[in-house]
């Protein structure tokens, strides 16, 4: 007992005298004080076209002049600052969709981990609340051009909503830009689960009831949902059919993840019956029903460029050939990245598609305006277009390109962010460290 209470006061006393390791999250940056000017820089206005010598100014936030620098009458003075971006590229902040930022500091270590409820229906579950502004993560990938982002919580059948924030914020009520954006539905898998036999052999076995009985269950929830949502006032209020409302008069989304050909078919037709709006998240099948889904106006956030085919037998590059085909299909997409770290590689998910052949503007709109406009921000981000947000960046470089993409300023609602991060200050440290040797 003796050793035990002296061990607790060690303890207490190295808390009190050991030196603390300050957080690697940049403070949020000031309102925005005067009119600045982005002068000769190739600007990618998110909307297909570009600008190859342009002058881009902002004012109090917004943008306040989109045009060719080489024709447009300028007034110097009128500016508190001027950036000459001469030979470099300025891009609309990138948009992360279906991101884990800000619910998970640490993949491996569950509690950093707040994305998740227990229970298999949880459409009252909000992701916005639990969004850690102070997340180190965050500064990492606005380093790489992400400044925008939708916050997704995952488990269950229905996760619950999703927000859409800016990436530099004090508290998660000045990040939001859209609350409760949409519902996620995980639609039931049909695969046949992997189970071990008698033999010790790995054997597969049907699950097709188990299949149609999770989709049965949710036909049902859906209908007294729809039910509860006739009722203007409910003598009983139910907060998870509250939190569904927005589904049927479609002011909300809902995002089905799923990525069979075959779910992808029936999760839209399975919306479409209760009239609600389907967004797919991750069909990575998507590219087999391109006819379906245009017939049916779907919206689609794709799966991540950068994996394997799902199938043994697709090409080895079909992940990077889906999002060409939807683009030819005329289907409007948006691509995605992993996670929540790995959301720094979003420009370079939209890259590898330009490589496979989508059209570079078309990669630029697909994590820009086209996720803007599913998400619903789409009339104040997404484009640099007068007076949306100035939420946009200067890069050096190609941005989509991991060799050239070195972000060098970027504005959030027109406050210049800090772009140091955590990884910086490590290398700063480090580089100091050997230096020394």
């Amino acid at each position: 007992m003796k050793n035990i209470l002296h061990l607790v006061a060690v303890l207490a006393v190295f808390s009190v005298f050991a030196p603390s390791l300050p957080s690697q999250t940049p403070t949020p940056a000031p309102p925005q004080s005067g009119a600045i000017l982005l002068l000769g820089a190739t600007a990618h206005l998110g909307n297909g076209q570009v600008l190859n010598n342009s002058a881009i100014a902002f004012e109090g936030g917004k943008i306040t002049l989109v045009a060719d620098a080489a024709t447009v009458r300028l007034d110097r003075t009128k500016f508190s600052r001027i950036f000459d971006a001469a030979g470099k590229h300025v891009y609309p902040g990138f948009i992360a969709a279906d991101s884990r930022l800000g619910l998970v500091e640490v993949d491996a270590v569950r509690a950093t981990q707040d994305f998740a409820e227990t229970g298999n229906l949880n459409p009252n579950a909000r992701a916005i609340i639990a969004y850690n502004t102070d997340s180190d993560v965050l500064p990492t990938v606005r380093s790489n051009g992400v400044l925008l982002a939708q916050v997704v919580p995952i488990s269950g059948a229905i996760s619950g909503s999703s927000a859409v924030v800016q990436l530099d914020a004090w508290n998660w009520e000045d990040a939001t830009l859209r609350a409760d954006d949409g519902i996620h539905l995980n639609w039931p898998s049909p695969q046949p689960r992997r189970r071990f036999g008698r033999q010790g052999v790995d054997s597969s076995q049907p699950e097709d009831n188990a299949y149609d009985g999770a989709v049965e269950e949710l036909r049902r929830y859906f209908d007294e949902a729809r039910a509860y949502s006739q009722q203007p006032a409910p003598e009983v209020i139910n907060p998870r059919f509250e939190a569904m409302r927005g589904l049927f008069d479609r002011s909300r989304n809902l995002y089905i993840h799923t990525s069979n050909a075959k779910t992808i078919q029936e999760s839209v037709l399975f919306a479409e019956k209760f009239g609600v709006r389907p967004v797919l998240v991750g069909a990575t099948d998507a590219w087999m029903v391109t006819d379906f889904l245009k017939e049916h106006q779907t919206l689609v956030i794709l799966a991540p460029t950068q994996q394997l085919p799902s199938r043994e037998d697709d090409d080895v590059d079909q992940p990077y050939k889906t999002a060409v085909a939807l683009h030819q299909g005329g289907i409007p997409f948006a691509l995605t990245g992993i996670g929540g770290w790995r959301q720094r590689n979003l420009p370079f998910q939209a890259g590898q598609a330009v490589g496979a052949g989508l059209p570079y503007e078309a990669a630029v709109q697909a994590i820009t305006l086209s996720p803007a406009a599913i998400l619903g921000v789409g009339n104040t981000a997404g484009s640099l277009e007068t007076g949306k947000d100035a939420t946009l960046f200067i890069s050096e470089g190609d941005a989509l390109d991991m060799r050239t993409n070195q972000v060098t300023a970027a504005f959030i609602q027109g406050r210049e962010i800090s772009l140091d991060n955590k990884h910086k200050a490590l290398s700063r440290r480090f580089e100091e460290k050997y230096k020394r040797q």
